[in-house]
């Protein structure tokens, strides 16, 4: 019977084993790479682009009390900045390939990113998050990956994870780390953005009290977070240029500032400055580096949404503006103070010259929304991200934009956000604690990307073991480092990104678990193929016109819930289709690409499996047309089934060599021949031979007959389908089964079923109309 059921039910159709193509990767010309680079500032740079507003007040909260502390936390500052995001992020991580398209890379990193990261590995070794793949996956284009020698040290490494399901569960927790901590990086970079720029009106207006301050700054993220359904698809073009404009002006202030007040700050730029700063200051000094790391905030979103951009341009922007004009604000800031040291508390509106004070005030407030508007985007991103890998309950995802893909908004997040966002900025009511509380999930991010990059160097990249070593060395200790000093913090602000991600982990890993669970109760109890076809064609039931479409999780074998169904109701469809909706580790999937079928079973059965397959940024929008879609798709597999089958028919028929020409011949032979048989008829074209008329009359009659067999099961399907289209799904309730220990019993039957209960349903989810819907109930006790 298991070898019936393994025969029956064999790869997705000859279609999935087809050589899968490629996109030629060309070098974009310089005008596009500019145009590129430039619309990256209003994406990419924003977060890291306003660091400048609350630095040095979150470095000197007490004020300043040697001046030579100035030139040591600004020495610290540069070369964070040089290493972090210039060595670390744009020449380094930047070149971990996501979607296969040799030198036109890019990668969704960290906002977006640890998975990125995640299913890169997840294409290499078999640790996926729901092991539903199939083999035949990997003949998607974007389905890219190298190969592993064998007895290579990254054999070794694929064995360890493949083999070891305490490490892939290691692997898992490490990557729902991070990306709790970048969701926390979602509520706090609106909240210390728009704070901080908006308490320099208290410069120019003394009375201007910090109460009014803080209402200023919750009524503009209200206005902000009101405004998300709208989409940034009009107003995001005029990110790139608010951006461009806020750091030619910050950079312009900072010459300014080294001019006017102190032009020997590039004493600064010599490592002395750093060290000797540490070992003066040593414990408050090593506090202090934890302000310090808020000069690098952002660069761990730097990539946070790179489809649209090629790496030359992404390099471009970073070296040749965002680096340059980010020092010269620094070093101009660290000017000021060394003149100016009691005036710390609001440096940078300090610092800038009378005559531009409001005008940078305006250019400053824009530049933090648009730096909240991108990691806001982001951070929806992640979330469907997270729905994709099933890591995330369901939630709605509402595409707002026609027009650029990927601009997306999630309502039940926005709105949480919102208020988690609105009660940090109330209660901590100042930038320095916030400013505790975005060190520590941005380091945490940093140190998870450091340890998923080493796998990755390792294991994808084959690198050579000593480079590995300097990189995890150099990065590791540095981050490491700063990641201890901002654990002092914890008391003073530094709680807030632990419990977002406390809470965050604790839905993750619940509905991941519930999931798992959940599906492999379906594969264990799934009913053999051979089983429903020995029921026959008519499956022993009353085969009704009509199509059903049956989804199921299973990427093959026929789920429990058909079997309920049909021992409740022996009636069925004359047209069935088991329908797997699934996500791969693949970051997007080709239109062409999207259905893959199968025939269940002989024709007369009726009864198809269709694997519907998306990339984890793939959006499935409401479609109109998707029943039209998925039908022609069978119909079209059906007239390739049908090719198949004259090429295994024709490749045993005998065959005599003709003498015909090669051309006459071909145009003599009715297109419902198939080039095998062509090929067959008119004989060897690489010499002479006979004719017979008696098999070309005999493989034509055939070839008529198959030719009509194709046409009438083409018409029958056309008027199942008028006959109508019925959605049928299971709505399961899962429970822990007795016995079960009694953190099961907690994380299925209490947080599993409640994320369950307040998650989108699946018919939501797949936008089905109620009128075409039957649900079908059942209990898994897993």
């Amino acid at each position: 019977m298991w070898e019936l059921d393994q025969t029956l039910d064999q790869p997705l159709g000859d279609e999935a084993t087809q050589v899968r193509g490629f996109q030629n990767s060309k070098e974009h010309p310089l005008a596009v790479t500019i145009r590129l680079a430039f619309i990256s500032l209003g994406v990419v740079y924003g977060d890291l682009a306003t660091s400048p507003l609350y630095v040095f007040p979150s470095v000197f909260p007490d004020g300043i009390v040697d001046r030579r502390d100035v030139l040591g936390a600004v020495c610290l500052i540069v070369y964070s900045f040089t290493l972090i995001p210039l060595i670390k992020y744009v020449f380094i991580v930047l070149r971990a390939n996501d979607n296969g398209e040799g030198k036109f890379r890019s990668i969704v990193l960290v906002l977006g990113g640890t998975f990125a990261l995640y299913s890169l590995i997840c294409r290499h070794a078999k640790v996926n998050t729901i092991p539903n793949q199939h083999p035949t996956d990997q003949y998607l284009t974007t389905y890219s990956r190298r190969p592993v020698p064998e007895n290579s040290r990254a054999s070794t490494i694929k064995k360890l994870l493949e083999g070891r399901n305490s490490l892939q569960k290691l692997l898992l927790v490490l990557v729902l780390l991070g990306t709790s901590m970048v969701i926390g990086d979602g509520v706090l970079t609106p909240a210390i953005s728009v704070l901080s720029s908006v308490s320099g009106i208290k410069v120019a207006h003394p009375s201007f009290h910090q109460g009014h301050v803080v209402i200023l700054a919750l009524i503009i993220l209200v206005l902000l977070f009101s405004m998300q359904h709208v989409g940034t698809d009009k107003v995001g073009v005029m990110f790139g240029p608010v951006i461009l404009v806020w750091l030619l002006s910050i950079g312009a202030v900072g010459v300014y500032n080294i001019a006017i007040h102190k032009p020997d700050i590039f004493r600064a730029l010599s490592p002395v400055a750093g060290f000797d700063f540490l070992r003066r200051t040593k414990s408050k000094g090593w506090a202090r580096l934890g302000g310090i790391v808020l000069s690098i905030t952002g660069a761990e979103a730097m990539f946070a949404d790179l489809g649209h951009f090629s790496t030359v341009s992404i390099r471009l922007a970073f070296t040749s503006l965002v680096f340059p004009c980010l020092l010269a604000a620094y070093l101009g800031q660290a000017s000021f103070l060394l003149k100016f040291p009691d005036k710390v508390d609001q440096t940078f509106y300090r610092s800038i010259p009378d005559p531009v004070y409001w005008p940078m005030f305006v250019i400053a407030t824009v530049a933090a929304i648009v730096a909240s508007q991108a990691t806001i985007s982001a951070t929806f991103s992640i979330v469907k991200q997270s729905v994709a890998l099933g890591c995330f309950p369901r939630v709605k995802i509402i595409h707002t934009s026609n027009r650029i893909l990927g601009q997306i908004y999630v309502p039940e997040v926005n709105w949480i956000l919102m208020l988690l966002c609105l009660a940090i900025t109330a209660g901590f009511r100042e930038t320095t604690q916030i400013g505790n509380a975005y060190g520590i999930a941005v380091m945490a991010v940093m140190l998870v990307t450091t340890l998923l990059m080493t796998l990755i160097m390792l294991f994808i990249w084959q690198t050579n073991l000593s480079l590995v070593l300097l990189f995890l060395v150099t990065f590791g200790s540095v981050e490491t480092i700063y990641f201890s000093a901002v654990l002092f913090k914890i008391a003073k602000g530094g709680w807030v990104p632990l419990a977002i991600a406390a809470a965050l982990m604790l839905i993750f890993y619940a509905w991941h678990y519930g999931t798992v669970k959940r599906y492999q109760f379906e594969i264990q109890n799934k009913v053999p193929l051979a089983w429903i076809l020995g029921l026959g064609p008519s499956l022993g039931l009353v085969r009704v016109p009509g199509v059903g479409f049956v989804y199921t999780d299973l990427a093959h074998g026929v789920p429990s819930m058909f079997s309920h169904f049909i021992t409740h109701l022996p009636a069925i469809h004359s047209v069935l289709v088991f329908v797997c909706v699934k996500y791969l580790p693949v970051n997007t999937v080709l239109e062409d690409e999207r259905f893959l079928f199968r025939r269940i079973g002989p024709p007369d059965y009726w009864m198809y499996r269709c694997t519907v397959r998306y990339g984890y940024r793939d959006l499935h929008r409401r479609d109109e047309q998707f029943e039209e879609r998925l039908i022609g798709a069978l119909a079209d597999f059906i007239r390739k089934d049908d090719d198949n089958n004259r090429v295994e028919t024709s490749s045993t028929a005998p065959s005599e060599p003709m003498t015909m020409a090669a051309s006459d011949r071909e145009q003599s032979l009715p297109s419902a021949i198939s080039p095998n048989d062509r090929r067959r008829v008119m004989g060897d074209q690489s010499g002479t031979s006979s004719y017979n008329s008696r098999d070309y009359q005999v493989v034509l009659s055939q070839r008529r007959i198959e030719h009509q067999v194709v046409e009438d099961q083409l018409k029958f399907l056309v008027a199942a389908k008028e006959s109508g289209v019925v959605h049928i799904l299971g709505n399961t309730v899962v429970k822990a089964r007795k016995g079960s220990g009694l953190a099961k019993r907690i994380a299925i039957n209490h947080v599993y079923s409640f994320l369950r209960k307040v998650c989108r349903e699946t018919s939501v989810i797949y936008h089905i109309p109620h009128e075409t819907m039957l649900n079908v109930g059942m209990i898994y006790d897993v």
